[in-house]
């Protein structure tokens, strides 16, 4: 299962569970479990649709995904641009069955399709957000500096989103929050999806027969597949909201309120 892929299914579930069980700051509207304070503005509805949208497409995806590696890989990752797909229709490529062009070109779309919402969000909402999203909490102490540093930080991180440790999401969302444009956001991360599609499609095409071999065999049990992945989301998301419900009913934290 893909690194790049699974974050918009991940972050929109725990980001919704997050914003949910947030504190609602003095004065605010009783909406105050969804990212935005006040009365939704038009732009806010839309960005949260497409968040919502990202991780459905996710799940109804699931199933098709799996089964597409070993039969039409290319479809697979011009879908939804896992790991999986790209290094699978690489491996095909050498094989005979299409060319490496073919396969990065089918791959852009998948990994960034639904990236600029994820920028837009930081735009609109800012730190308020970013803190909903998995993994913030190991960023949160960098956000000042994220935010001093500018470009210096924010241009290198989106390029290597794909290479770190941490979910994309969240470099999106603080490169909204820190004020870069849209036409820049959409070619640095152009760029680091060609870089992450390059770098899996040469991995496939060393790999050669044996990823091929790898891929059927996943395609054919592409259900039982489906359903560990499935039970093994659930508890991940089961656990990132019960982390958020303590840390709402934190001593501390309604002190903190009062």
């Amino acid at each position: 299962m893909s690194v790049p892929e699974t974050e918009p299914a991940q972050a929109a579930e725990r980001a919704a569970a997050g914003a949910a069980a947030a504190p609602a700051k003095a004065g605010a509207p009783d909406d105050w479990q969804l990212p935005w304070q006040g009365k939704a503005r038009a732009a806010d509805i839309l960005c949260w649709l497409g968040i919502m949208f990202s991780g459905l497409f996710y799940w109804v995806l699931l199933p098709l995904r799996l089964s597409l590696i070993g039969t039409h890989p290319v479809v697979a990752e011009l879908l939804n641009g896992s790991t999986e797909s790209i290094i699978s229709a690489a491996a095909f490529a050498r094989a005979g069955d299409g060319t490496l062009a073919v396969v990065l070109l089918a791959a852009i779309p998948g990994l960034i399709k639904f990236d600029a919402f994820y920028w837009w969000a930081g735009r609109l909402w800012g730190e308020r957000f970013i803190m909903a999203l998995p993994g913030s909490r190991r960023v949160a102490r960098h956000m000042a500096r994220a935010e001093s540093a500018g470009r210096r930080f924010t241009w290198p991180a989106v390029v290597v989103s794909c290479f770190l440790p941490i979910p994309r999401a969240i470099i999106f969302v603080i490169a909204g929050w820190a004020g870069m444009r849209l036409a820049t956001f959409l070619i640095l991360d152009l760029i680091g999806a060609v870089l992450w599609a390059g770098l899996l499609a040469g991995l496939g095409f060393w790999l050669g027969h044996h990823a091929v071999v790898a891929a059927q065999t996943i395609s054919r049990y592409s259900w039982w597949f489906t359903i560990g992945i499935v039970a093994l989301s659930l508890l991940v998301i089961l656990r990132s909201q019960r982390q958020v419900r303590a840390a709402a009913t934190d001593p501390a934290g309604r002190q903190n309120d009062q």
